[in-house]
């Protein structure tokens, strides 16, 4: 009788520290549970903040630099058209006053092409493939370079946020091979494999050696950039052959 007492008081302790086991295990588990998700809703914020703040960032550099277009506009284009309005329009002649008229209508339309650029309403009534064409096509007219573009038109569908975020890498991209690598050629392609969309930016200028880690933040922005639309910036160069930047979008 006694032993059979001892072996239901050891059930009984044993069943108990178990269920205590157990119950602490649940309980940290729980624990361990919410901790988690208090620190992904932390990376979700940070994330946001700085996606937002991506984009405030892109938003000014690209009002600044059409501001600074305009300018150029209103100095080289606009300011000489009025010159010679006025000179037109002053002489006795109804030829010249007639041509100092068409002088006029063609400041007015320069005059509303120019407002349109003043905001970012561009953004959406342009697909990914005019920009990037007519930023060649600027290039180009230089006579810097010669340059090309060849699109399956798989980036022409995006949102703004992501397109403002991609304009700019890619005229960053841009600006940094005419700035360095003295091309006689810039090509972009544009194409999607798989579930992934890609733009190929490739000079076959002076090219780098891309191993050698620079002082400067500018590869490091661009790549960091890319990441807050979920996409990825890869670069190879090699001296005297060029170099290749690679923009992934997933779909």
């Amino acid at each position: 009788m006694l032993e059979q007492d001892n072996e239901l008081a050891f059930l009984i302790v044993s069943g108990t520290f178990l269920t205590a086991l157990m119950g602490t295990f649940i309980v940290a588990m729980v624990v361990l549970h919410r901790q988690r998700q208090v620190q992904n809703r932390q990376k979700i914020d940070q994330l946001k903040v700085e996606y937002e703040k991506t984009l405030l960032n892109i938003e000014n550099e690209i009002q600044q630099e059409t501001l600074t277009q305009v300018g150029r506009e209103l100095h080289d284009n606009i300011g000489q058209l009025l010159s010679l309005a006025k000179l037109n329009l002053n002489s006795s002649k109804p030829e010249k006053q007639a041509e100092g008229k068409d002088y006029i209508n063609q400041i007015i339309k320069e005059v509303r092409a120019l407002s349109k650029t003043l905001n970012l309403d561009w953004v959406e009534s342009i697909t990914m493939d005019e920009f990037i064409s007519h930023q060649l096509e600027r290039i180009q007219s230089t006579g810097f370079c010669k340059t090309s573009l060849d699109s399956d038109h798989s980036f022409n569908q995006l949102p703004k946020d992501q397109k403002l975020i991609l304009i700019r890498v890619i005229q960053e991209c841009l600006n940094n091979a005419i700035k360095h690598a003295q091309p006689d050629t810039i090509s972009i392609r544009i194409y999607q494999k798989g579930s992934k969309r890609s733009i190929e930016i490739k000079d076959d200028g002076k090219g780098f050696d891309s191993s050698i880690k620079t002082n400067g933040s500018g590869l490091y922005n661009l790549s960091k950039r890319m990441e807050t639309v979920g996409g990825k910036f890869n670069l190879t160069s090699v001296v005297g052959k060029g170099t290749l930047i690679t923009l992934e979008l997933p779909l």
